[in-house]
């Protein structure tokens, strides 16, 4: 536990903390797309022995009177500090990670891979075609890598799945065919993922309820419910029983995209025939409580107990949800006496939600009490409770106390993960804390914690709007080494903070990029990227952004 000095200070309110003095190197120029050419998510096809720095495309060119977008001071500015590592995602030299000379052979193949998958290609045929005669021998744990790093964009991935099927000496594995599913899925080209199943099927025991999970969550995501319980309802002839975990993955795949109601029709029609467990019954709790029909959420509760299932704590803290998020503490209370009193006590889970919605709730020593309830009662913190607990102190602004319980963590046995450090990042990026946000994310590797998705939105917007391109494209460039890929909510925050930041041939060249991945923008970014446009009279780029919604559109 948090030592009793350190909780009296997170009592008390201090001052905001003081942001480390950071000066300006003499960096020479550079041309403004320098650093976007490194970029592995370059959209410009080029050959590999092209120039660092291409010329505009065209249609992002401007009039010699006018150049809104001309360079700037901040665009190659890195902290001092920082340099060596922003340096360094320029190249990679390899894993340095137990220093295995197999991992290192990997990390070369890896490269190889990804530098010709990330030229353009029509289709995934012609994928196929460049990757012949590569060199690069082909495993399992290649094809997952590979995968992984291109799973939003599903032409290059289902190249390489393709290419990497035809090389002698090697058979996908089911693992691989359930990876590959799920890229299919995940950009909604189900006509394919289906196929790929059929294939799996024809191989014989190669469909299992991995994979069958995967196609009803994709399914779901896509707000194709019906297909979703279809899928279920015929998975028997791909080998995989319909049992209770099966239809509990259904029921839990609806709940999480917002359809409780089916999840409640698929527990009706097949609670005869399937036996039900306590995890059926907290599925649908959960669900109804996140709809905040509370009265459902009561009457499964007690079909719960009908069924010879007591309530336990995931039931009640449901429950307990709901209330905090109708910021009834009062309920909330009475909630929790109830389960000390039904010899079921919370877990860390339940005070971690009530911590929470105190704290977005600005009721801050309140929320701190709960650390002492919790405390009182023998219940241990885990690294999700701190996290909410510096996400708590810093949106109060209490920066300095943040860092205290960030600091702290390790010696009360609970490890920062990947949330913890997300959330000291984000409170970094918020506050303008440059310096401090890019030393956690250096941590983060010096640590083995990896990245994900989240940890690099906060620090790509606080790019865009310091105008840090240089730092911006070494942060693409990190992304693509822990084999994390850009989807639509990334770019479109990627365009809007460049447009906001009148770094437009930038924005221009990410919307390009994400149309070519079969992604479709939103509407809303398309419409404040020709706003900005027309602003500056760019009338060509205009037009070809306009040409490539519609083709977004046309293919999505």
């Amino acid at each position: 536990m948090l030592s009793k000095i350190k909780i009296f200070r997170l009592f008390s309110h201090l001052g905001s903390s003081t942001t480390p003095c950071i000066h300006k190197g003499n960096n020479p120029p550079l041309n403004k797309l320098h650093y976007l050419s490194l970029n592995h998510f370059c959209t410009i096809t080029r050959s590999p022995t092209t120039a660092e720095s291409p010329e505009l495309p065209e249609w992002l060119k401007f009039s010699q009177n006018n150049n809104p977008t001309g360079s700037d001071s901040d665009d190659d500015f890195v902290i001092p500090e920082l340099a060596h590592w922003v340096e360094n995602q320029k190249h990679d030299h390899g894993s340095k990670v137990e220093g295995h000379t197999l991992k290192e052979t990997i990390d070369s193949d890896i490269d190889k891979i990804s530098k010709l998958l990330k030229f353009r290609h029509a289709s995934v045929d012609d994928f196929v075609h460049a990757l012949g005669g590569c060199g690069v021998c082909v495993s399992e744990s290649l094809v997952e890598q590979v995968l992984k790093r291109f799973s939003n964009d599903w032409i290059p991935a289902f190249g390489y799945f393709k290419w990497a099927k035809s090389q002698t000496a090697y058979r996908h594995s089911a693992n691989s065919y359930d990876s590959m599913v799920d890229v299919l899925g995940k950009l909604k080209k189900f006509d394919l993922m289906w196929q790929l199943v059929e294939e799996m099927q024809e191989l014989g025991g190669y469909v299992t309820l991995a994979t069958m999970t995967k196609v009803m969550r994709r399914l779901a995501r896509a707000s194709r419910w019906e297909d979703a319980i279809e899928a279920f309802r015929g998975m028997e002839r791909f080998g995989v029983r319909k049992d209770t975990l099966a239809m509990n993955t259904l029921m839990d795949a609806l709940v999480k995209e917002n359809s409780v109601e089916r999840a409640n029709d698929v527990f009706l029609e097949f609670k005869d025939s399937i036996p039900l467990n306590s995890r059926t019954f907290n599925i649908l709790i959960h669900g109804w409580c996140k709809a905040r029909k509370m009265n459902n959420a009561l009457k499964s509760m007690e079909e719960m107990k009908q069924h010879g299932f007591c309530p336990d704590a995931i039931s009640y803290t449901s429950i307990v949800e709901a209330h905090c998020n109708e910021k009834d503490f009062r309920k909330v209370d009475s909630v929790l006496n109830e389960m000390e009193e039904n010899g079921c006590p919370p877990n860390v889970v339940t005070y971690t939600i009530v911590m929470h919605a105190l704290g977005k709730g600005k009721e801050i020593s309140k929320a701190l009490e709960v650390y002492e309830r919790m405390k009182q009662r023998g219940c241990v913190p885990d690294a999700a409770f701190y996290s909410s607990l510096i996400y708590i102190l810093s949106k109060a602004g209490r920066l300095k106390d943040a860092r205290d319980v960030f600091d702290d963590m390790t010696k009360q046995g609970a490890v920062p993960d990947v949330l913890t450090y997300n959330t000291m990042i984000s409170a970094a990026c918020k506050h303008s804390q440059e310096e401090d946000a890019l030393k956690l994310l250096v941590k983060m590797d010096e640590n083995s914690c990896k990245p994900d998705l989240n940890t690099y939105s906060p620090l790509l917007k606080m790019c865009c709007r310091n105008k840090r391109m240089k730092v911006l494209s070494a942060l693409l460039n990190h992304m693509f080494k822990n084999d994390i890929s850009l989807e639509v909510g990334t770019y479109t925050l990627l365009v809007h903070g460049l447009c906001k930041s009148e770094k437009l041939e930038w924005a221009c060249l990410f919307f390009e990029e994400m149309v070519s991945k079969g992604l479709v923008p939103n509407d809303s970014t398309h419409k404040l990227l020709l706003i900005e446009l027309e602003k500056k009279s760019m009338v060509e780029a205009k037009e070809r952004v306009q040409k490539l919604m519609s083709q977004a559109r046309q293919q999505g």
